[in-house]
């Protein structure tokens, strides 16, 4: 159980430690920290005049106000921990702050360019759904005009087409009408053959029949 207790207690520490390295403070607006040997301020400066704002990174801490930290130079000793801030000075959060604006300034300036482009772009578009709409109706009137025309096609078509067969039914009956001329005229013609015949053979009759009926004169045998 001791070492148990003892692994326990070594992990725990390494744990510590890992989380402290971690961890990053900045010096207060404190105009100049010096930074000591030991955890107190009887020991020596080893380095001097940290200025206020500057980032370091915790190593350890001790339980009578100071912290071991490692400077930006890379010197690793002791500060008072009253003058550590667990954020960054006014002055810096200031300038954090202007720089953060500065960027959302520009940022607004790319998405105002941003949205007068897509504005541009929608209007020509606009524009372009306009001129499609317009050509769609032109070329759906030439489409009815089309349909008209080929509509007044068919029906002259079909016209025609009665025509021609009215035409041929007038030829037809003209035909029949002629063949049916031709044959009266041929019996009318006929009709004039017999009844010249008829007269011919009526006059030879008579020319026969009278002399017949003529009285004879007697001879007269007294003389």
């Amino acid at each position: 159980m001791t070492l148990f207790r003892l692994a326990i207690s070594v992990l725990f520490a390494v744990s510590s430690i890992a989380v402290a390295q971690a961890k990053t403070v900045w010096v207060d607006d404190q105009l100049y920290l010096p930074v000591r040997s030991g955890a107190g301020t009887q020991y020596r400066i080893i380095e001097n005049a940290v200025p206020s704002g500057t980032p370091l990174e915790v190593l350890d801490a001790s339980d009578d106000g100071f912290t071991l930290v490692r400077t930006p130079k890379g010197t690793e000793g002791w500060v008072s921990s009253q003058y550590l801030s667990e954020t960054p000075i006014a002055e810096d959060q200031l300038n954090t702050a202007k720089r953060q604006l500065e960027q959302a300034r520009s940022e607004l300036a790319q998405v105002k360019d941003q949205l007068a482009q897509v504005t541009k772009e929608r209007d020509a578009l606009q524009n372009s759904e306009s001129s499609l709409a317009n050509r769609s109706q032109e070329l759906q009137q030439e489409l009815e005009r089309i349909k008209n025309i080929a509509s007044d096609s068919i029906n002259l078509a079909r016209r025609n087409r009665e025509l021609l067969e009215e035409n041929q039914k007038i030829r037809n009956d003209l035909e029949v009408l002629t063949a049916e001329n031709e044959r009266l005229e041929a019996s009318k013609e006929y009709d004039f053959m017999l009844l010249g015949a008829g007269l011919v053979l009526g006059g030879v009759l008579l020319a026969l029949i009278i002399p017949m009926l003529k009285p004879t004169r007697k001879t007269d045998n007294w003389a």
